[in-house]
Formats: C-alpha cells, sequence, structure tokens
C-alpha cells in the first residue's frame, strides 16, 4: 500500500468516528422543539416569561407597538398562545437561527408555518421599519431575560 491510501483510510476512519461520536451525544441546552402543548385550552399563554427590571427606552417603546399589534396572537410579553401563535421568547427565535431582518420580512410578507403548527401568519399592516425595529429589540430583551441567548 502506498502512503497516499493510508491516509485516505486513516482520514476515512477518523471521519467515520467523529460522526458515530456526535450522534451518540445527548442534545445540552435549550431545546430547538416546540414545547408541548396538548395540556393548555386554547388561548392560554404556552410559556412563562420573565421579565426585566427594566426595559431599554427603544425596548419599552417597541413594547407598545407591541401591545398594538401582536399582543393579540403572540400574547402579553410574547407568551405565545395555544390555538393562536407560538411564544416569540423560545430558543427557535434566539439571533443565530432567527435574525433580526427575519422579524422584519415576517412583518411585511407573512411567514409560511415551517416551525410550529398554528399555520400561517398573514402580514402585519400600519408598522414602519422603525415599529418593527422597537418590537425586535422588545423581543430581544425578552429573551435575554429568560436566558434564550
Amino acid at each position: 500500500m502506498d502512503k497516499l491510501t493510508l491516509l485516505i483510510g486513516g482520514v476515512a476512519v477518523a471521519g467515520a468516528a467523529v460522526l458515530v461520536y456526535n450522534l451518540n451525544q445527548q442534545p445540552t441546552g435549550h431545546s430547538m422543539a416546540p414545547p408541548e402543548t396538548v395540556t393548555l385550552e386554547p388561548g392560554e399563554p404556552i410559556q412563562n416569561v420573565n421579565l426585566p427590571e427594566q426595559l431599554s427606552e427603544f425596548a419599552a417603546v417597541g413594547k407598545v407597538a407591541f401591545d398594538a399589534k401582536c399582543v393579540a396572537c403572540h400574547g402579553v410579553n410574547a407568551t405565545g398562545l395555544e390555538g393562536l401563535a407560538p411564544p416569540l421568547v423560545h430558543k427557535i427565535y434566539e439571533p443565530s437561527h432567527h435574525s433580526d431582518e427575519s422579524f422584519y420580512i415576517a412583518v411585511q410578507n407573512g411567514v409560511r408555518a415551517h416551525h410550529w403548527r398554528f399555520g400561517n401568519m398573514p402580514p402585519v399592516d400600519g408598522l414602519t421599519r422603525a415599529d418593527v425595529k422597537g418590537i425586535v429589540a422588545y423581543i430581544r430583551e425578552l429573551q435575554q431575560e429568560n436566558g434564550i441567548f
């Protein structure tokens, strides 16, 4: 056998070992899976949300916009409401998975359901990009307070 064949074989064995190791690891941290909600009544909050002692001024303005346009579906403090819409204080919506830009796109275009069973989100009229920026700041501060990121 030549050296190249041995090298390729060694890399293949090492790669297979890493793959087997990773497949056998238990996940840690927050689950990306939506929480089980079958025991909740329609309209009940899905998540418990801890509130920051104080919001930044920008996030406080965002909360006003959230309460006006989002709370009917996503619940007070973005807890989500069973049968209506998901909680936004959830690992699925952490910045590395759903960027701030994804919130702008969702408001402008709506969203096809892809993580949850609530159905599609329609576009939201009457919000400027600045309004959405404040809403995102509010959601991100709630997420931080709840250890999402």
